[in-house]
């Protein structure tokens, strides 16, 4: 049985910034797993189901706290808690990010990495399609 295309939603933030959100737990696992590279951004709502969210890491370039919190917005925004007044996301790096044996599809685990308090929220961000970055051949 041949897997369909993974389904990822894609967004600019100021800045040129590319957020990339999974739309299903194996979604997840193949954003966080497979096409997030070590430097990239990993976010994910705390203790709620919810969207694998990468924020795209530029050369030579850091995300502003701005930034960071508007990726963290995004995961809020795509997870259980999207009508929540605040929600706590994790932040981490990608490299940080692994899928341990015989878990649940959509189940990771994180090393390291620090907790944002953001409000759930995608208005400053442009949706795109994904196509349009090449990312999914």
């Amino acid at each position: 049985m041949s897997r369909s295309k993974p389904r990822i939603i894609a967004y600019i933030l100021p800045g040129e910034w590319i957020v990339l959100a999974g739309a299903s737990d194996s979604d997840n696992d193949y954003l966080s797993i497979t096409l997030a590279d070590p430097d990239d951004w990993w976010f994910h709502a705390d203790g709620v189901p919810g969207s694998h969210v990468i924020l795209r890491a530029k050369p030579d370039e850091e995300p502003s706290r701005e930034t960071l919190l508007q990726a963290a917005g995004v995961a809020a925004y795509h997870s259980k808690a999207r009508k929540a007044k605040t929600v706590h996301v994790h932040q981490s790096r990608a490299g940080n990010v692994r899928k341990p044996g015989g878990v649940n599809v959509g189940t990771v685990q994180v090393s390291r990495g620090k907790t944002l308090k953001v409000h759930p929220d995608i208005s400053f961000a442009t949706r795109i399609q994904v196509r349009k970055l090449g990312l999914l051949g």
